[in-house]
């Protein structure tokens, strides 16, 4: 694995500097680093006058024998544009918009286990200490970004593909692991290309020269016909959601993707899902689903008025209208949110629009330091925004929200959630984030919030057992960043006593993701009677394993361990589906 990893990384080094595509082995003479690989079917055979479609290439070691190249429908008027076109690309990527600063420097990015990996079908796992308990009957599917073609200019973390990585357990034994893309138009478009087409959204349009030529690129690829905005240019690799008996991948840049898992364990895309034509441009990647109605929570943001729409579904995936939300008055980076069983909370952060460091070569979407953060609290069954209340909260920058819940029969509100204290560096310098998980107050009618501090570690991706969703909880599992976004193991929080009270390290060298909280079959009355499942890698040796934790102990006991039949790249959020939920996922 040691070496395997050794050689990918230098493959990454060696093809980045250059700025080409992720090459497509074929076996025709070596076409130019800036044309478009052609999709082909090559063999050889006698020379022949018949089938006149197929286009023929002489060798140059026999004058009897011809090599046959089937393309695919693809035309010369096809393919030029896009040679001059891609040519124009790596003029923009090696001149204009060259990967100078680290946070989008490709060789830096996609290094160690953050380098991508090819698809891989279902493979058999090995259980190596333990056992898994009963309850983790299902599929325990983590998401994150995987680039399908090396970067051609600059490339943040963010902008990688979507790719699941799903480990699927019967009946408390490791069956398969697999790992596939999700099948956005985006994917599909590049990969019939054979080359990346759609510019990439938080490293793609630094400075006004850069936007400047990569917006003239974009228009002339549409106004060739390479690809269509309207069907979606979104990566679906942030996180997962089941509601409505549809598993979803998704990504807050697009529509949501409906995935499956089959019984074998491989992983399908279903297509992109617009809710029977009600839900338009984009939504959430952390949507809230109430465990005691089964209704779904959501919302987007957009950077054209209204800069925020809230919205929910029904437990049968019917969509309401939306809520324009125009009290929000510019865009602002809303990532996550909150319910209680009354309201839907929102966190207006200095995350946003700033003009200021576009002009200077930097992101558009960056801090804003003059703007006051605050909350607002809507009532979660409203129709329009005339009830929402805004309260300064002055310092307190949400990206991810934990658990929110209402006390003095609904007269406070308490949400649970990291505050980000360095949010400067939340897109460019992401290793120097610092998130302090807070638990917050709010009087609605006096208008007071109070604040307190659960940990001064620095913590993120915080879950909790997903049956307390909307309602006053305890416990509190979140990730330690080491720094982030390499997670060197996972605290246990009691937010009624404002402490920690349970921490495991993964050990030196090895780094995991996210943990995710699964209840015990038997479990009743407390919070706590579950396991945290994760995956976690050994950048020593090159294994990665799949860990379940005891999440009532004090050191979060590790009751089994099962090893990987390769390494999964670390990356964002998961969930665990029952079988019982699999079963009832709608395909059409």
């Amino acid at each position: 694995m040691a070496k395997d990893f050794t050689h990918q990384f230098h493959y990454i080094r060696r093809n980045t500097q250059k700025m080409v595509p992720k090459p497509i082995i074929v076996t025709t003479q070596p076409t130019s680093a800036t044309s478009p690989p052609l999709p082909t079917t090559v063999r050889t055979e006698e020379k022949t006058k018949t089938e006149r479609q197929t286009q023929t290439i002489r060798t140059n070691t026999s004058q009897t024998k011809t090599t046959r190249v089937e393309l695919k429908r693809r035309t010369t008027e096809a393919w030029v544009p896009a040679l001059i076109l891609n040519a124009f690309d790596d003029i923009i990527n090696n001149f204009i918009d060259p990967p100078l600063k680290p946070s989008v420097d490709p060789r830096r990015v996609l290094t160690q286990n953050f380098a991508p990996v090819d698809e891989l079908p279902p493979t058999p796992c090995e259980l190596l200490q333990g056992t898994l308990p009963p309850c983790l009957d299902g599929a325990y599917i983590r998401n994150g970004p995987n680039p399908h073609f090396l970067p051609r200019g600059p490339y943040h973390l963010f902008d990688g593909d979507g790719m699941l990585h799903a480990l699927r357990i019967s009946q408390g034994k490791p069956t398969t692991l697999c790992s596939r893309y999700v099948k956005t138009y985006k994917y599909k478009v590049e990969n019939d290309a054979g080359f990346p087409l759609i510019p990439n959204v938080f490293s793609g349009f630094n400075s006004i020269p850069a936007s400047a030529a990569r917006g003239s690129l974009t228009a002339a690829r549409i106004l060739a016909g390479q690809y269509n905005p309207a069907n979606g240019i979104g990566l679906a690799n942030t996180s997962l959601a089941f509601f409505a008996n549809r598993l979803f991948a998704l990504g807050e840049s697009d529509l949501p993707y409906a995935v499956t898992v089959t019984p074998d364990g491989d992983v399908e895309t279903v297509g992109r899902c617009d809710f029977d034509g009600k839900l338009a441009f984009s939504m959430t990647a952390h949507p809230k689903i109430d465990p005691d109605t089964g209704e779904c929570f959501a919302f987007r943001c957009s950077p054209v008025p209204p800069f925020l729409s809230y919205f929910r579904f029904d437990r049968n995936g019917n969509k309401h209208p939306d809520v324009p939300i125009f009290s929000v008055p510019s865009p602002s980076f809303l990532h996550d949110f909150a319910i209680t069983k009354k309201y839907a909370i929102f966190c207006d952060i200095q995350l946003g629009m700033n003009p200021s460091m576009f002009l200077s070569g930097g992101s558009p979407v960056g801090s804003i330091p003059s703007k006051v953060p605050r909350l607002g609290i809507l009532p979660r069954d409203a129709k329009d925004e005339s009830t929402i209340k805004w309260f300064d909260v002055p310092g307190f920058n949400l990206m991810h929200a934990i658990n929110a819940w209402e006390e003095d029969e609904g007269r406070t509100v308490v949400l649970v959630a990291p505050n980000v204290v360095s949010l400067e560096h939340a897109i460019e310098r992401v290793e120097l984030v610092h998130p302090v998980v807070e638990k917050v107050r709010i009087d609605l009618e006096a208008g007071i919030v109070k604040r307190q501090p659960l940990s001064a570690r620095n913590l993120d991706f915080g879950v909790l057992n997903p049956a307390y969703v909307g309602k006053k909880n305890r416990f509190v599992y979140a990730a330690v960043g080491d720094p982030m976004p390499k997670i060197s193991g996972v605290v246990k929080l009691d937010v009624s006593k404002g402490e920690e009270v349970g921490c495991r390290f993964y050990g030196e060298g090895c780094y995991g993701g996210e943990p995710f909280f699964v209840a015990r079959e038997d479990a009743v009355e407390e919070e706590d009677d579950g396991y945290l499942v994760t995956y976690v890698h050994d950048e020593r040796s090159g294994v990665s394993k799949f860990l379940v934790m005891d999440a009532k102990s004090p050191e979060l006991r590790v009751v089994a361990a099962v090893r990987l039949p390769r390494r999964v790249p670390y990356g964002f959020h998961g969930l665990f589906v029952k079988e019982s939920e699999l079963r009832k996922v709608w395909v059409p």
